[in-house]
């Protein structure tokens, strides 16, 4: 398996987790004291980085710096707008698209020759 793609796959397991401690809380933790709800998205982050960590150690093998920031926001985004669909139930705004198109002119730029 190349670097890329072992890069794209270890930054997806991570932004899941990543979306999962930043925003359930808001959802499912809602009524509890913020400082319950930052315990248990750290625990929830502390997986975030034991896939984040190793994806930026084996993709700075062939990825500068600002490639594996732009894969990490690319994917960010590609998982944000299903998971506020699906499970913060939140309607996706015309304005994501823009974005999603402003990270792809991005990715253009950062990975060409």
């Amino acid at each position: 398996m190349s670097v890329l793609v072992k890069t794209i796959l270890l930054l997806t397991a991570s932004n899941f987790f990543m979306l999962c401690a930043w925003y359930l809380h808001l959802k499912w933790l809602d009524q509890k004291h913020w400082y319950i709800a930052a315990m248990v998205s750290w625990g929830i982050a502390f997986f975030e980085y034991n896939f984040h960590i190793p994806a930026n150690r084996i993709g700075s093998q062939e990825l500068s710096l600002t490639q594996l920031q732009i894969i990490q926001i690319g994917i960010s985004l590609l998982l944000f707008i299903p998971f506020s669909l699906f499970v913060m139930n939140k309607p996706i705004k015309l304005d994501y698209i823009w974005a999603a198109i402003c990270l792809v002119g991005a990715a253009f730029f950062i990975f060409r020759k």
